[in-house]
């Protein structure tokens, strides 16, 4: 998200377009936004708008945006930053990896076909989005509970 430009973002057809290179497997891509991602992007943009208004010019770099009004610098060493939101979030151990496999197992529990939560993911291959797609216990007693809810209960 750092590298992120504003003309990577088109509000109005509601997706983000994913420059090859940028992404994990070096795939570029078009990712079509929920409506809650299409507005807190909405509102960075016009925190940023704010920005340019108050300063008169774009800041130096779009990270610069990301502690808009809080008094504190940008974003310069990822790793840094993310294991500080995430002990903020009391969640010290979470590594990004987990928000991928955290993913995976909602689309699929939501009923999104593999092959498109593949594409959604950039997972090029069957075998590692299966690693992703961990199967916990919730997921077994949720199969048994719709078994013994159908009308051909087993």
């Amino acid at each position: 998200m750092l590298t992120l430009q504003r003309r990577q973002v088109d509000l109005a057809a509601g997706t983000l377009r994913l420059k090859p290179g940028t992404t994990k497997n070096d795939d570029g891509r078009v990712v079509y936004l929920t409506s809650k991602l299409k507005s807190l992007l909405a509102a960075q943009l016009e925190r940023v708008r704010a920005l340019v208004r108050e300063l008169g010019r774009y800041p130096p770099t779009s990270s610069h945006t990301c502690h808009q009004g809080t008094g504190k610098a940008s974003i310069k060493d990822f790793h840094k930053a993310w294991q500080a939101a995430c002990r903020k979030a009391s969640c010290p151990e979470l590594l990004k990896h987990d928000l991928r496999r955290t993913a995976v197992r909602n689309m699929v529990n939501l009923g999104v076909p593999e092959r498109v939560a593949m594409k959604i993911t950039g997972h090029r291959t069957r075998s590692v989005f299966d690693r992703y797609h961990i199967v916990a216990p919730v997921d077994l007693q949720n199969a048994a509970r719709r078994l013994s809810d159908s009308a051909g209960t087993i």
